[in-house]
């Protein structure tokens, strides 16, 4: 007989589980560039490996391999900028998570622009639709990788994802994310913060944006 959770979700009466090895399985992931400058040198980097460590302030994380050329130019600087993947940029971002900036201008090859962010000047790229502008807080040694905390100094916005209200619609920023070495593009909304214990005032007016 199938049974059912308290939200109503079936549940297969098969509960058993395969072990697999111990791993990073943690999926979906956010997929970022991040883009970087030190001493008149700039380079792209590709991150699936990120994510939100705190609001207030506001941080967060990318971890990132030793050998790899922005991982100096990141820490000898102080400064990174994370900038968001949207669907049309996602053949880029796959390139510059491929080829290395010893070998290749990423700029260069991607076409992508680089716009001086306003506050530390690194460049960000303009096309993305969600431009993160961040400085170190601390590099953690952790084996394999070393994670970046950063403190998230300027977020920029394209305009074309701003709503009526003013705010910024990421629905309309056509996202990717990662997962097992695949993209992805964002689907449909299922639910929303709290939608669980909603009231029937507040379920009727997130379903109508």
């Amino acid at each position: 007989m199938m049974k059912k959770t308290a939200a109503g979700a079936d549940l297969s009466p098969n509960l058993a589980k395969d072990t697999l090895k111990p791993s990073a399985f943690l999926n979906p992931v956010p997929v970022v560039m991040c883009s970087a400058q030190h001493a008149g040198v700039s380079d792209i980097i590709t991150v699936a490996w990120c994510g939100t460590v705190n609001s207030d302030p506001p941080m967060i994380s990318v971890s990132i391999r030793k050998s790899r050329y922005s991982y100096d130019l990141i820490k000898n600087s102080g400064k990174v900028c994370v900038n968001l993947v949207s669907e049309a940029l996602l053949k880029a971002c796959d390139l510059c998570g491929v080829r290395s900036g010893r070998d290749i201008d990423k700029f260069a090859a991607t076409g992508l622009t680089p716009v001086s962010s306003p506050i530390h000047g690194i460049p960000m790229i303009g096309e993305s639709p969600v431009n993160l502008e961040c400085s170190v807080d601390r590099v953690i040694e952790l084996g394999s990788h070393d994670m970046f905390l950063l403190n998230v100094d300027g977020v920029y916005v394209s305009g074309a994802i701003i709503d009526a209200g003013g705010k910024a619609d990421l629905k309309k920023a056509g996202l990717v994310a990662y997962c097992h070495g695949e993209y992805y593009a964002l689907g449909e909304i299922l639910g929303f913060f709290g939608y669980s214990v909603a009231g029937a005032d507040a379920l009727a007016r997130r379903t109508r944006r």
